[in-house]
């Protein structure tokens, strides 16, 4: 039986050591440039769109992943075993322990890491749904032919049970990233969603992670001290600074979760700094 009782103590020990992080934004944004804020030693780019020539000079460790086979074998290896999977599924102890005696350097490389930034989930999907087309559950029983609404399913299910795979990684710091895209309305009226093949994984993930920060330009009132949070003013189109927005509730309109409670309405694009701010020890 692996059931335990797990003191207060040791529960605030391994919440100051991790977090699950969606970031959201635009696309050219400077979403993937924020790798530049995190230390470089602890960090490991999973990279799933080609796209770090914006941060080439970054001294820190990058996998290149374009099949959503592989996406699930480094999630094995990031997050171990799930003891709850049978032998046959992903991230079973079989399939944990398969992987690292086929790729032994890669898993020791990856035990060294503490914080794994994800980019982007938007491809992470897009691989997904090009597997999930090719699975026997993508093809009509009856006819033999494609079924969308079954592969749709399929990835909704498989990406969801990679993410919650990543949100169990003990000691990790997870950070998802993904596009954030303009949705306007036959009325006008204007939203921000983020952009994935399969609506399911767009609706979960703010349930799955402890923390939704989009990023977003904004304009500062003149005269206003650097540090006043009321003073920025959004503006998307022609904004001069960059700021994440953290909060839930937020008069922007925009996806934001704070589950730690410690983060004000906006923040400077710096994860480093963040995630300094969100492990910090309570007073009293």
């Amino acid at each position: 039986m692996s059931l335990r009782i797990i003191s207060a103590d040791d529960r605030l020990r391994e919440a100051q050591g991790k977090t699950t992080m969606a970031l959201f934004g635009p696309s050219g944004a400077g979403k993937t440039t924020l790798l530049k804020t995190l230390p470089p030693a602890e960090t490991l780019c999973i990279d799933l769109e080609a796209g770090l020539k914006s941060v080439q000079d970054w001294p820190g460790d990058s996998i290149p992943i374009r099949r959503f086979a592989d996406a699930v074998d480094i999630a094995c290896l990031i997050g171990g075993a799930n003891p709850a999977a049978q032998p046959e599924e992903h991230f079973s102890e079989a399939h944990h322990t398969h992987l690292r005696a086929q790729h032994p350097e890669l898993a020791e490389k990856i035990d060294t890491k503490r914080i794994i930034f994800v980019d982007s989930i938007t491809d992470l999907t897009r691989q997904a749904m090009a597997w999930a087309k090719n699975r026997p559950e993508a093809l009509s029983e009856r006819t033999g032919k494609p079924d969308t609404r079954g592969a749709y399913g399929l990835l909704a299910r498989e990406v969801i049970g990679l993410l919650k795979h990543l949100q169990h990684a003990p000691g990790r710091t997870v950070i998802f990233v993904g596009i954030l895209e303009k949705v306007v309305d036959d009325m006008n009226r204007v939203t921000w969603q983020p952009q994935m093949d399969g609506g399911k994984v767009a609706r979960e993930l703010p349930g799955i992670v402890d923390q939704v920060l989009t990023m977003s330009l904004f304009t500062q009132d003149p005269g206003a001290s650097p540090d006043a949070t009321a003073t920025w003013r959004h503006d998307p189109d022609k904004g001069n600074a960059r700021r994440l927005v953290c909060q839930s509730g937020n008069p922007f309109g925009l996806p934001a979760k704070d589950r730690s409670g410690r983060l004000d309405m906006t923040e400077p694009p710096d994860l480093g700094a963040l995630l300094t701010k969100i492990n910090q020890p309570r007073k009293g």
